[in-house]
């Protein structure tokens, strides 16, 4: 990996190539999600919680049923969908936290990353050395990805210590002996959350998770749009 500081003066000519595939780590089922894009996630696919490696709650986006399959790629280098995971956008790109704490994270970039190229692609600088369009949008993904890694951890707090966390089996019947079974997840109770008394939701606001917890309880809805592009892909 050859992961430097993004300048405009070695990596002038630097394009990334922005379509989709399984070639550029999109053939995953599930991706790790923010609560900053929380908003417009929850439109498009289901958000529930496991727990990782460490036993820490993190939330993700599900994209597919079976093992490494992503419902949302079309095959064409296209996604599927209004808004993409942050994480799924970000391809060569990564925060360089600052050094000092008033310091500002730079942009770093992975120049053997498959998405690099001179020939094709988006390119990161104007010719006179400004940035791109799509280089202010990758600022703004990567401000997400940073903001948002530091508000995973008091969430999970939060949703737990106001008992809205419950785990949850979600089954999937794609044909008559089709079914996929999501376990080892956990949802926001919605009978939980219309429940909490007038302190509790002044708490919950206060810390800036209200509204991620009904965006987590409306994303459910969308675990019926898996199962019918399962259902198109099998059919297909």
């Amino acid at each position: 990996m050859a992961n430097e500081l993004l300048n405009n003066v070695d990596h002038h000519d630097l394009r990334v190539i922005t379509r989709h595939g399984a070639e550029h780590g999109d053939g995953i089922n599930q991706v790790m999600v923010f609560p900053t894009e929380f908003e417009g996630l929850q439109r498009e696919y289901p958000i529930l919680f496991r727990r990782d490696g460490e036993g820490a709650l993190r939330p993700v986006a599900l994209l597919g049923l079976d093992r490494d399959e992503n419902l949302f790629l079309d095959g064409a280098g296209g996604w599927r969908a209004r808004q993409v995971p942050v994480l799924q956008q970000r391809g060569p790109f990564s925060i360089a936290a600052p050094s000092t704490p008033d310091g500002e994270p730079m942009i770093r970039i992975d120049t053997a990353h498959p998405r690099v190229s001179r020939s094709e692609g988006e390119p990161l600088f104007l010719p006179h050395g400004g940035n791109t369009p799509y280089l202010d949008h990758m600022s703004a993904v990567l401000q997400a990805i940073y903001i948002g890694h530091h508000l995973l951890a008091p969430m999970a707090a939060a949703f737990e210590q106001a008992g809205l966390l419950r785990p949850v089996n979600l089954e999937a019947r794609v044909g008559e002996s089709d079914i996929y079974t999501v376990s080892e997840v956990f949802t926001i109770d919605r009978e939980r959350l219309a429940a909490l008394g007038g302190d509790e939701l002044a708490a919950l606001h206060r810390a800036g998770f209200l509204q991620s917890a009904f965006h987590v309880v409306a994303s459910l809805a969308n675990f019926t749009r898996l199962i019918e592009l399962k259902q198109a892909r099998t059919a297909g």
